[in-house]
């Protein structure tokens, strides 16, 4: 069987490292599962997922040049589900936003001038401050 890249596939583990696992595919072909691949949340221990031996389903996620396969059992895992908090924020500013929250987007040019205009409020007066402190000393 040829492996694809995309293709979901049963394989077994057959060692763990601390940065990942190997899996075989088939007979003759091995992949890695890096360890930021094995599970959806923060993976500290693979064993604590993982033993040798375990059947596992695994996504392909690229072949190079060298026949090397990258694996990831996370991408071959069901999308977690969100939570109703994380629905009700809308993203927030916590650094996903790449250009799909057209909300944020059409308010940015009016809120970036608002901020322009009070933090240059705010300038003045520190250099007015700074002015009179050393109109006092004499400088």
């Amino acid at each position: 069987m040829a492996v694809q890249v995309g293709s979901i596939i049963e394989g077994k583990v057959t060692a763990i490292k601390p940065f990942g696992m190997f899996v075989a595919i088939n007979e003759t072909q091995q992949g890695l599962v890096h360890i930021s691949q094995v599970a959806n949340g923060f993976v500290k221990d693979i064993n604590e997922h993982f033993s040798v031996g375990a059947p596992v389903k695994v996504k392909v996620l690229s072949i190079d040049d060298a026949g090397k396969i990258s694996l990831s059992v996370r991408a071959a895992l069901p999308a977690p589900e969100r939570e109703a908090s994380e629905e009700r924020r809308g993203g927030g500013y916590r650094g996903g936003g790449r250009g799909g929250n057209d909300r944020r987007n059409e308010n940015s040019a009016t809120s970036f001038e608002d901020k322009m205009k009070k933090w240059l409020k705010h300038s003045e007066e520190n250099l007015a401050t700074i002015n009179k402190k050393q109109a006092k000393r004499g400088y």
